[in-house]
């Protein structure tokens, strides 16, 4: 993954980090098997776009959403300055499983 992290807290069922994309940052289509991703954007647009069903969910400062186990997903940056966002994984082991685009 490209893009700046900071790990908060880090156990072997819960993840919670402050992850930063660049303008144009795309991360890779992948989905978890066994934990949920929590967003919640701290500042800038965040994209969430997500498969079966095909949606994509834009976020603003304060603004969250749930992607559930098992759904391939993509988070991109959606403006044209720095964003940030809180990304809470949990409950169970991480994993993550990139998929073809």
């Amino acid at each position: 993954m490209s893009g700046t992290e900071e790990v908060i807290l880090k156990t072997k069922d819960v993840s919670v980090r402050v992850l930063s994309l660049e303008p144009e940052e795309v991360l890779p289509w992948h989905f978890h098997s066994k934990v949920a991703d929590n967003m919640f954007c701290l500042s800038g647009e965040i994209l969430v776009r997500l498969r079966d069903p095909d949606e994509q969910i834009t976020l603003r400062q304060g603004q969250r959403c749930e992607v559930r186990q098992g759904r391939v997903h993509q988070v991109a940056n959606g403006g044209t300055t720095s964003a940030q966002y809180l990304l809470v994984q949990g409950v169970g082991k991480y994993d993550f499983n990139t998929v073809n685009s």
